[in-house]
C-alpha cells in the first residue's frame, strides 16, 4: 500500500530531503510511542460514543493498534521515512484496516494528540522519578543514622565554622530533597490534566465525551480552552524546574564529596565501585562519578532556559517551534534519572575517616564562637563579647593554638567574667549540646528529627 501523508494534499511537491532531516521528529519522538497508542485507543472509544464508529470498526481498530505495539520495535529498526510517532503508529494502523485505519484521526489533531501524549509520558516518569527521589531520601538517611553521633566541622565559605553533627549536615540534604519530592507532586499535578478533544485549537465538530476519554486515559481532569489547551507547556516548566532543583541539589552535595575525599583533606573515601583512576598517575582515585552527578545541574538547568526562550514569543496557538520541546523534556527526563540512580548507588559506598575529621577540627578556632556565648551568658553584651573574644584568636595564633587550648589563666586575662565553669564549655560535644532548639545540631534534636523522618517514609 502507497504510503499516505498526513497532510499534503494541497502540495504539487513533496518536502526537500534536507527539510525532512531537519524536520523529522521520529527519531527522538518515538518514546512517545505506547502513550499514542493509548491516546489512539481511547479516542476511538471516543468516536464510537460520538456515533463515527460501530463496536466492531472499534475493535478492529484496537486489536490493529495492540499489534502495532508488539512490532514497533522491529518496524523502528528499519529506519522508516515518517515524519513522528503519529504519523508511523496511523501508517502501519492504515496498512493493516485500510480505509477504516483513516478513520481513526476523525476530531483529532496532531495538536492535542501530542500535548496529550506528552503529558501521559511525563506522567508515568514523574512517577519514576518520585521512586528514586524515594530511594535517595533512603540511602541519606541510613547515612545520617549512621553518624547521628559523629561530631563534624561546619563550615560557612567554605571555612571552618562551628562543630556540627555530621548525621545533621546530611539531614540538610535530606530537607533539600524532600522538597525537591514535593515539587514533582506539583508538576504531576498540572500534568495530570487532559487536552484530547481540543483538536487542533478550535475543539472537533462531533460530539466526544472528553470526561470519559480523560478518564479512559487516567486523568484526573480536563482542560477548559481548546486553545490553551494546544498551547500550554506550563507543565513541562513546571517539571524541568523540579528537575534543575533535584540535579542542582545532588551537584551541591557531589560538590561537598569531592571536597571531602580530596588527598588534602580525607574525611570520607568514595567506593572503588564509583571511583577511578588516572590513564599516567598510578596513585590516583578520582571521584570522578561524583563529578559527573555534579555535571549534569548545567545540562538540566539549560533545558529549562531552552524550552522558556522557545516559549517567549510564540503566539496562540500551536507553532512548529514546539516540536523541540520534547527533545529537550526526554534529555531532562534521562539524565535526571540516570544521576539519582547512579547517586543512590554510590552514597553507600562512602567510609567516614572520623580521626582525619578530630584534626581537622583542631584549626579554625572552631570554638570561638561558644567562648563569645559563654561571655554573653555572663552579661557581656555579644558585640563586646565579639570583639574580645576576636583578641583571644589572635593570642592564641600568637601562641600557636586554638581558642580552646588557651588556659583558664589565659582566657580570664581577656575578661574578668571568665571564670573555671568556661572549660566545661570547650570542647565539641559541649558546643554541640548547647544547641537544643528545634532543626538545631544537638544529638538530642539530631535524634528527634530522625526519628520523625523515619516515621515518615518508613524506615
Amino acid at each position: 500500500m502507497k504510503k499516505q501523508q498526513l497532510w499534503g494534499g494541497r502540495f504539487k511537491k513533496g518536502l526537500a530531503d534536507i527539510a525532512k532531516d531537519f524536520s523529522y521528529s521520529l527519531s527522538f519522538d518515538h518514546v512517545l510511542l505506547p502513550y499514542d497508542v493509548a491516546v489512539n485507543k481511547a479516542h476511538v472509544l471516543g468516536l464510537v460514543g460520538a456515533g463515527v464508529l460501530t463496536e466492531s470498526e472499534k475493535d478492529q481498530l484496537h486489536h490493529a493498534l495492540d499489534e502495532v505495539l508488539v512490532e514497533a520495535e522491529d518496524e523502528l529498526s528499519q529506519a522508516p521515512d515518517d515524519e513522528d510517532v503519529h504519523g508511523f503508529v496511523e501508517r502501519l494502523v492504515v496498512q493493516k484496516l485500510g480505509d477504516l485505519g483513516k478513520k481513526m484521526h476523525t476530531g483529532k489533531s496532531r495538536n492535542d494528540q501530542v500535548a496529550t501524549d506528552v503529558r501521559l509520558y511525563l506522567k508515568h516518569h514523574i512517577t519514576e522519578l518520585n521512586e528514586l527521589i524515594h530511594s535517595t531520601l533512603n540511602v541519606l538517611g541510613a547515612f545520617a543514622e549512621r553518624h547521628k553521633a559523629t561530631v563534624f566541622p561546619g563550615f560557612t565559605h567554605l571555612q571552618i565554622a562551628q562543630p556540627v553533627v555530621l548525621g545533621h549536615h546530611i539531614c540538610a540534604y535530606i530537607e533539600k530533597i524532600k522538597r525537591d519530592q514535593n515539587r514533582l507532586v506539583d508538576a504531576f499535578e498540572r500534568t495530570d490534566v487532559c487536552p484530547l478533544g481540543s483538536a487542533a485549537m478550535a475543539g472537533p465538530n462531533y460530539g466526544i465525551d472528553r470526561l470519559m476519554v480523560a478518564g479512559e486515559l487516567g486523568f484526573s481532569d480536563i482542560t477548559l480552552n481548546s486553545m490553551d489547551a494546544v498551547s500550554d507547556r506550563d507543565f513541562m516548566f513546571d517539571f524541568l524546574y523540579a528537575a534543575s532543583m533535584i540535579t542542582l541539589h545532588l551537584s551541591q552535595f557531589c560538590e561537598e564529596l569531592i571536597f571531602w575525599s580530596s588527598s588534602v583533606v580525607g574525611f570520607i573515601s568514595i567506593g572503588d565501585e564509583y571511583t577511578t583512576g588516572s590513564s599516567i598517575m598510578p596513585q590516583k582515585k578520582n571521584p570522578d562519578i561524583a563529578e559527573l552527578i555534579r555535571g549534569q545541574a548545567g545540562p538540566v538547568v539549560g533545558q529549562l532556559m531552552g524550552l522558556h526562550e522557545m516559549v517567549k514569543g510564540l503566539p496562540l496557538t500551536y507553532n512548529r517551534d514546539l516540536q523541540n520541546d520534547k527533545r529537550l523534556l526526554i534529555e531532562v527526563v534521562d539524565m535526571t534519572a540516570m544521576a539519582l540512580a547512579v547517586f543512590n548507588g554510590m552514597i553507600p559506598t562512602i567510609d567516614v575517616h572520623e580521626d582525619k575529621i578530630e584534626r581537622a577540627m583542631m584549626s579554625g578556632h572552631i570554638l570561638a564562637t561558644e567562648v563569645a556565648d559563654y561571655l554573653t551568658q555572663k552579661g557581656v553584651p555579644f558585640r563586646d563579647a565579639h570583639e574580645v573574644v576576636g583578641q583571644m584568636v589572635q593570642h592564641a595564633d600568637a601562641q600557636g593554638k586554638q581558642v580552646h587550648e588557651l588556659t583558664l589563666d589565659e582566657l580570664a586575662s581577656f575578661s574578668s567574667v571568665v571564670e573555671s565553669d568556661v572549660m566545661d564549655r570547650l570542647s565539641f560535644k559541649a558546643a554541640i549540646d548547647q544547641k537544643q532548639g528545634i532543626g538545631a545540631t544537638s544529638f538530642r534534636e539530631v535524634d528527634a528529627r530522625l526519628s520523625q523522618l523515619k516515621e515518615e517514609f518508613g524506615w
